[in-house]
């Protein structure tokens, strides 16, 4: 079973992404900011993370950048799912490492259809 970790500080957001992806046989776990992020993937580096771009503590960005420079932090795939829909804001997010992007509000076949194109689904 795949496994993907579920990073926003929405308690609504995540446990709807949790419904929908445990639909897709995803074991998942959540965390409210990129700090708690990090720190799980330092105990069990997951398959996916389900990323949002603002929260407190540590944002989106700047824990993507921390993910990539640690030990296996380049096996699991990101999926930036955020309000931020500039063309800055998506170049910005796959530069620093992300491999896709979906938009608030997402349904489930949005994201089974960006977990397809990322090799997840």
């Amino acid at each position: 079973m795949k496994t993907c970790l579920v990073v926003d500080d929405s308690k609504v957001i995540r446990k709807v992404a949790r419904h929908i992806l445990e639909t897709l046989d995803f074991a998942v776990t959540e965390a409210a900011d990129g700090s708690e992020a990090l720190e799980h993937c330092g105990r069990a580096m997951p398959d996916v993370v389900l990323l949002d771009w603002n929260m407190p503590v540590m944002g989106g960005m700047e824990f993507l950048c921390a993910l990539r420079k640690e030990q296996g932090g380049h096996h699991p795939k990101v999926v930036f799912c955020t309000t931020e829909n500039g063309r800055g804001h998506i170049q910005a997010a796959i530069e620093a490492g992300a491999d896709e992007y979906v938009m608030k509000p997402f349904d489930r076949e949005t994201l089974h259809s960006k977990l397809q194109i990322v090799g997840c689904a």
